[in-house]
């Protein structure tokens, strides 16, 4: 069945909000519970964006990754962010080639539909920054030839909050570079129940999955999203939410434009996903938390006093009034 999606109209909005239902029940066949996390690791899919799961081993991190990735009939790949990982083992290496006489690229494990870089905080700041270009950019460059990765494209990097011995916090720069960031966490008792209840001696068949869209009807869902209307209320809603972060004492460094971009993309994917071929100021108000409260850089004093940036980002969102709706 193929994804046909055209800009402002209420009819396709709500054959977009279709698609990612099906798309989210597909994965919560294996991710049980956790309807918010899944819509919000599409919503970053959808958005062009990336995911940064900040979660305890265990939860179902690569499951969610690799569902993703069957979901979409694309191809899967996990980078293990280790120490002694190198930059080339993320983006490829040209190697000479005796026979030929000449040097062959060879791809790294970038090139994929969706890249589970697991616990990204283990690896140096030099390989870190590796993933900053084709984050942005969508393309690598090697040896002075950039070649663009396969879309749809989306980074899913994971980090373990409880062992902190030998890693490296990820720098303000590559923060910034993950459109949402959340967690999965435990399952509650009923969903926990069920996983017990639908256990086999295997992990779940993620490999069952049937795959839904192929990558041109994606892309067809990404620019559909990309119309999505926003009125200059929910624009001056956004830069006004920015604003109130950057006047927060307690803030080092408020919300970037990267940021507000961010909000604004996310918030129109949230809107086609329920059907609207328009952003509300509810959708901005819902999607502020996860998408900014990683962005923002607490002063010493406010770490020292156990704030954090989801409770400071929460507090500049409720000093700004919501725009009303015409």
């Amino acid at each position: 069945m193929s994804v046909t999606t055209q800009p402002g109209t209420e009819p396709q909005a709500q054959a977009f909000a279709a698609w990612f239902d099906r798309i989210v029940g597909n994965v919560e066949t294996v991710i049980r519970g956790k309807t918010d996390v899944v819509r919000l690791s599409l919503i970053a899919l959808f958005a062009e964006g990336h995911l940064l799961l900040e979660d305890v081993p265990g939860v179902g991190k690569t499951m969610l990754a690799r569902s993703i990735a069957q979901s979409l009939g694309g191809e899967f790949q996990r980078i293990q962010f280790t120490p002694d990982l190198l930059p080339s083992d993320v983006t490829g290496v040209s190697i000479f080639n005796q026979k030929s006489g000449e040097f062959e690229y060879h791809r790294g494990p970038i090139f994929a539909n969706v890249v589970l870089a697991d616990e990204i905080n283990r690896a140096s700041p030099k390989t870190q920054s590796s993933l900053l270009q084709v984050m942005e950019e969508r393309r690598v460059t090697v040896d002075r030839d950039t070649r663009s990765v396969p879309r749809p494209f989306l980074v899913i990097a994971t980090q373990n909050p409880i062992e902190l011995e030998g890693t490296y916090p990820l720098p303000e720069a590559q923060l910034d570079r993950f459109l949402i960031k959340t967690s999965i966490g435990h399952p509650d008792l009923t969903a926990e129940m069920e996983i017990l209840r639908n256990h086999s001696s295997s992990a779940p068949r993620i490999d069952a999955l049937q795959p839904l869209l192929s990558a041109p009807e994606a892309e067809n869902l990404v620019a559909f999203a990309e119309a999505v209307s926003a009125s200059d209320g929910i624009l001056a809603y956004i830069a006004t939410l920015a604003d109130a972060t950057r006047r927060l004492p307690e803030l080092r460094l408020g919300v970037s434009p990267r940021g507000s971009i961010g909000l604004l993309r996310a918030s129109r994917v949230w809107a086609a996903s329920e059907g609207r071929s328009f952003v509300t100021p509810e959708d901005v108000k819902f999607l502020a938390e996860p998408v900014l409260g990683h962005r923002v850089i607490l002063t010493p004093d406010a770490e020292l006093a156990g704030r954090t940036g989801l409770e400071l980002v929460r507090r500049a969102v409720e000093s700004v009034a919501v725009p009303q709706n015409r």
